[in-house]
């Protein structure tokens, strides 16, 4: 993700300094060429970083394969966003700061302002004026996704404004850039984001985000195997494209999530060809604590899907597999585990470890066991917070005894993921081959 970000601000500030090198100053004194050319370097980074966030949000599955999967899709939207809403800030500080050159340097060398008459200026000053509001919406929109403890149900029908709020600040850009933009390349890519940004912005309006993918189903059973876990098993209609194991899929209940919209679940089955998929719920907020007791047998539902690339096929079978799994991140690997019993074939040798915090109440040992029982080529270890044999880097010290090549893959809580991935990099003093799935919806 910092890589992709990296350079792609990288190409836009290279965009930016062509302009800026071949500029002629003129009578414009360095304080104000300051000013005028940190107000269009940040202006451009902010709208083009809020285009890349609005194509991200169409959930493009084309992109899956070069990006890593949709979970790192939709951290990138994240991040995309947020330093958008940065460079923003830093753009509306900018225009502010001309009273102080002015207390500090005075009038002289300021840039003379472009008359432009017409339709245009009225343009221009219309722009200036939608920005400026769509700017102070946009961080206080980005605060307050950033603010977990806001309730999601009403995040997500605000965040649903953000497409509008694109438009505004997209038509702001493209009035108020410099017209010697549009015949450099900093205008032809600032031209091509724009277009880029609208259409996704009006493809999620129209509410066609994802509709290609949606498939209409019924639950054919639910169950509770323990108080925060719920487990419900769904048909799918003729129109699902099947699954691979270690995917997700978008879920909305109908007459449930009307206010909640869908809600992201890993499907815990591996794809038996008889549309049927299964997920274990964990209840982490206010909707999925309810499940259990409103979700009922023939309920009709939607699944949208599938996405992600957190799949068994993507594993090296030439390198030592080690799964590790924290909690309901395990739910990838229920798949994995179903899909190995049906594929022998496809079998190598696995250590899969699981943290528990506490194994006694937890189902989804036992279903583990049961999985493993029947694959004799994975080794399972349950690491029990509670018995004093909680998950620490040692468990892997002979993964590399031999210095075969060792693949892990880690489905869990983000702080575990973090320390798992920098103890194993000093444990085997080397680059880990670590694969994880990122995901969080905001």
């Amino acid at each position: 993700m910092i890589s992709v970000l990296s350079g792609f601000i990288a190409i836009l500030a290279l965009a930016w300094g062509l302009n800026a090198a071949a500029l002629d100053g003129g009578q414009t004194s360095l304080p104000w060429l300051i000013r005028e050319q940190g107000l269009y370097l940040s202006g451009l980074l902010s709208i083009g970083l809020m285009s890349l966030a609005m194509v991200l949000a169409t959930r493009p599955v084309i992109l899956e394969r070069p990006l890593g999967g949709m979970d790192r899709i939709f951290r990138l939207h994240k991040w995309a966003g947020i330093l958008a809403a940065v460079f923003a800030a830093l753009h509306w500080l900018i225009e502010m700061s001309d009273d102080l050159i002015k207390a500090l340097y005075g009038r002289s060398g300021r840039p003379a302002e472009m008359a432009f008459g017409g339709l245009l200026e009225t343009l221009r000053d219309a722009g200036e004026e939608l920005g400026e509001f769509a700017i102070y919406l946009v961080l206080g929109m980005i605060v307050l996704s950033l603010w977990k403890r806001f309730p999601y149900k009403f995040w997500r029908h605000l965040h649903r404004a953000m497409p509008a709020l694109y438009l505004l600040l997209a038509f702001h850009a493209a009035v108020l850039a410099p017209l010697d933009y549009w015949s450099q390349p900093v205008g032809m890519l600032l031209a091509l984001l724009l277009a880029s940004g609208t259409v996704a912005a009006v493809i999620a309006l129209s509410g066609r985000i994802g509709r290609g993918r949606r498939v209409q189903g019924e639950v054919t059973a639910v169950s509770s195997p323990a108080p925060d876990v719920t487990e419900v098993v769904c048909r799918l209609g003729g129109e699902w494209r099947g699954h691979r194991a270690g995917q997700f899929a978008f879920v909305a209940f109908t007459g449930l999530d009307r206010f909640e919209g869908a809600h992201p679940f890993t499907i815990a089955s591996a794809d038996h060809g008889d549309r049927t998929l299964t997920f274990q719920i964990k209840a982490l907020g206010d909707h999925t604590r309810q499940l259990a007791g409103r979700v009922a047998v023939g309920q009709p539902v939607t699944v949208e899907g599938p996405y992600g690339r957190f799949v068994l096929e993507r594993r090296d079978r030439k390198a030592r597999q080690v799964w590790v799994a924290g909690g309901i991140g395990v739910t990838p690997f229920l798949a994995w585990l179903d899909e190995l019993r049906t594929r022998r074939d496809t079998a190598v040798p696995v250590e899969l470890h699981y943290s528990t915090r506490a194994a006694t109440q937890d189902p989804f040992v036992a279903r583990l066991q049961t999985l493993c029982a029947d694959l004799p080529d994975v080794t399972l270890h349950v690491h029990d917070s509670s018995a004093g044999t909680g998950l620490k880097p040692e468990a892997f010290a002979t993964a590399q005894a031999d210095g075969t090549r060792t693949e892990v893959w880690f489905c869990g809580p983000s702080g575990l993921g973090d320390q798992l991935k920098a103890a194993l990099a000093r444990l085997w003093n080397r680059r880990v081959r670590f694969h994880r799935e990122a995901f969080e919806m905001r």
